[in-house]
């Protein structure tokens, strides 16, 4: 009669582990999805804010009820211009979708979204008149004050003296390392349906640990 019991027992200690795991598991991905996701950076375009395999974790959940700020760190969809097999043709080229020269950014992105994830500082929102000079933003005539990017990267200056204005709907990102940096300026601002949302806190490297 006791071995009966202690087997049940087992049996059900296990059956109990395994809902445990179960649930605990359905909690994380519902988290990853709707709450906060850790991301990896992949590249220098964020130099020296983010170096290369700094981790970071982003609101998912914010950005669904709040628009993103000039300044704040953001995760967002590219063109799909961007994909090696994207519908440019020129893989990685990053295409702009409407205008763009050399003269000004480029104003509107190709209407489809890579979904590649991308890590960037959000430098102007709709209606705002941007332009870059010397690897600062002029924003609405007003050259902005960056102590955090980084110019010297070998890539040499992507400026644009003509400005464009900010379509609605739509935030302009670029890399603070900006001669290092694949963004806004080159395919052109971002759709708030391309948004992931925004970066808040550092937590890899140790050394690194904070908020953004």
């Amino acid at each position: 009669m006791a071995s009966r019991e202690a087997t049940t027992s087992e049996g059900g200690g296990f059956l109990e582990l395994v809902g445990i795991l179960i649930v605990a598991i359905g909690l994380a991905l519902l988290i990853q999805a709707f709450l906060v996701k850790p991301y990896k950076i992949p590249s220098e375009s964020m130099v020296p804010t983010l170096e290369v395999g700094q981790r970071v974790v982003a609101n998912r959940i914010g950005d669904r009820f709040t628009d993103p700020e000039i300044g704040e760190i953001i995760i967002f969809h590219p063109p799909a211009t961007v994909d090696d097999d994207g519908p440019s043709g020129k893989g990685g080229s990053g295409i702009c979708g409407v205008g763009g020269s050399e003269e000004a950014p480029c104003a509107r992105p190709f209407p489809e979204a890579s979904k590649q994830n991308f890590v960037k500082r959000v430098v102007a929102g709709p209606g705002d008149r941007i332009a870059v000079e010397d690897d600062h933003v002029v924003l609405n005539g007003k050259r902005q004050k960056e102590p955090f990017i980084e110019t010297e990267c070998g890539g040499g200056p992507a400026n644009f003296p003509k400005p464009i204005t900010v379509p609605a709907g739509h935030w302009f990102m670029m890399g603070d390392n900006r001669e290092c940096s694949e963004d806004s300026r080159f395919w052109g601002p971002v759709p708030r349906d391309w948004i992931i949302g925004g970066a808040f806190v550092t937590y890899w490297p140790p050394k690194r640990i904070g908020l953004l």
